[in-house]
C-alpha cells in the first residue's frame, strides 16, 4: 500500500511526534511510506512551548519532508494539489487539536478529488480538553472529509460518535512508546539525576491546567503526614507557572519537589521513570495518555485519576491505582501504595499488560481495518 502520514514528526518534537516516528518505522516494513510534516505548526505566538524542533540526537529520526503551513490556504491548495496528482492509496492523520481542522480539511478534501485516495485520522482528541469556540465547526470541517476513524480510548469513540454517528471507526489501544531505550538500575537513574531519597514519586510530560498537577501538589502535602516522600515533575509549563511555585511555597514542600521544567531529551527519558517507584497521573480530564505507554516501557507502575480513558490501561490494584481527581484520595493511593509495598507485584502485571500494547498489532489492525472497509 503507498501511504503518506501527514502530522507533527521529526524534525518536530513530542509526543506526536514519537508516535508517528515510531508508526513509519512499523508501516514501512511492508508498505511504501512517506511523511510530510510541518514548516510551520503553530504561529509562534499561539506556542506555549519553548521550541518547536527537536533536538539533533532525537531518536526519532525518521526521513520526512518539510512542507505544511498550518495558517497558510494557499499552502494546504498546494499540498492537496500534490497528493491528488501523486495518488497514494492512504493518507493518515494524526489529530489532536481542532486548530488543525481547516488545514486537515482542505488537503483532504483536494487530494480526494482523484477518486483514488482514501484517508484516515489517528485521534488523540475529537473534543479538547481546553475548549475554544470554534473546535465544533472546525473539526467537523474535517471530519466530513474523512473515510476512516481510529480512536485510542472508548471516550474518544463516543465522542466521535456524537458528532458523527455513522463514522467508520475503529477502537485501538496506544501502544508502548518502545523509542527510549531500557530501564537502567534505579540507583544510577538518582545518583545521574542528583535525588537523594527513599521515595520518589514522577510527574512527567507538558504541564497543562488539566493534567491536575496543582492537584498532585496538594496531595503531597497529605501525604507527608504519613510517609516521606520525594515529588520528581519534568516537562515544560505550557500553562502560568507561577501558580504552582506558590502554591508549593504556600504548602512548605520546596525540600519535597524537584522541578525540572526543561523540555527532557529522549536519551534521558529512561533516568526519570528509572528513579521512579512510581508514575502519578493527577489529571482532571483525559482521552488517553502516551505517559501510561512511556511508565509501561519502564515497568512502571501508575496511580492515575479516572477520567477519560486512562482506566482502560490502568487497572485498580493490579498494575496501579486508580482514583477520583480529588487530593485525598490521590493522596490515600499514593501512601497505600508504598506502605503495602506494591511496587514489585504491580511491575510484574504490568510486563503482563504491555505485550497487548505492540506497534505491530497496532499497525496490522489499521491496516487490516481500511482494507476490509467498504467506504
Amino acid at each position: 500500500m503507498k501511504i503518506v502520514i501527514l502530522s507533527t514528526a521529526y524534525p518536530l518534537r513530542g509526543g506526536i511526534a514519537h508516535f508517528v516516528g515510531l508508526l513509519f518505522k512499523e508501516l514501512i516494513k511492508n508498505h511504501e511510506v512517506r511523511i510530510i510534516t510541518f514548516k510551520r505548526q503553530y504561529p509562534s505566538f499561539l506556542f506555549p512551548g519553548k521550541s518547536q524542533i527537536g533536538e539533533e540526537n532525537d531518536l526519532e529520526k525518521v526521513p520526512s519532508k518539510v512542507l505544511v503551513d498550518s495558517i497558510n490556504p494557499f499552502n494546504w491548495s498546494r499540498i492537496g494539489k500534490m497528493l491528488k496528482k501523486d495518488k497514494p492509496d492512504l493518507i493518515i492523520y494524526k489529530y489532536w487539536l481542532p486548530f488543525f481542522g481547516p488545514c486537515f480539511g482542505t488537503i483532504s478534501k483536494i487530494a480526494k478529488k482523484n477518486s483514488h485516495t482514501k484517508s484516515l485520522v489517528i485521534c488523540d482528541n475529537v473534543i479538547p480538553h481546553e475548549r475554544r469556540f470554534f473546535d465544533i465547526a472546525f473539526t467537523k470541517y474535517f471530519f466530513s472529509k474523512v473515510s476512516y476513524f481510529i480512536c485510542m480510548s472508548n471516550n474518544v469513540l463516543s465522542e466521535l460518535k456524537s458528532l458523527f454517528p455513522e463514522a467508520n471507526a475503529k477502537l485501538l489501544f496506544h501502544p508502548v512508546y518502545s523509542n527510549f531505550g531500557h530501564a537502567v538500575p534505579k540507583q544510577e537513574a538518582r545518583q545521574k539525576l542528583n535525588i537523594a531519597a527513599e521515595r520518589v514519586i514522577l510527574f512527567f510530560g507538558f504541564i497543562r491546567s488539566y493534567k491536575g498537577l496543582d492537584l498532585l501538589i496538594e496531595s503531597l502535602k497529605i501525604v507527608q503526614k504519613e510517609i516521606d516522600v520525594k515529588l520528581l515533575v519534568a516537562g515544560e509549563f505550557y500553562s502560568d507557572k507561577e501558580k504552582y511555585f506558590d502554591l508549593i511555597k504556600q504548602l512548605g514542600l520546596e525540600n519535597k519537589i524537584i522541578i525540572n521544567s526543561d523540555f527532557i531529551p529522549n536519551e534521558n527519558v529512561k533516568y526519570y521513570f528509572s528513579a521512579a517507584d512510581v508514575v502519578v497521573l493527577p489529571y482532571k480530564s483525559a482521552t488517553q495518555s502516551g505517559i501510561v505507554q512511556i511508565a509501561n516501557n519502564f515497568n512502571k507502575p501508575v496511580i492515575s485519576t479516572n477520567v477519560g480513558g486512562l482506566g482502560e490501561i490502568v487497572k485498580n490494584g493490579y498494575n496501579g491505582y486508580l482514583v477520583n481527581p480529588e487530593k485525598d484520595e490521590l493522596a490515600s493511593a499514593i501512601v497505600k501504595f508504598y506502605k503495602e509495598d506494591k511496587g514489585n507485584e504491580f511491575a510484574e502485571n504490568v510486563k503482563k499488560e504491555t505485550e497487548k500494547y505492540s506497534w505491530d498489532k497496532f499497525a496490522k489492525e489499521l491496516i487490516d481495518f481500511v482494507r476490509t472497509s467498504n467506504k
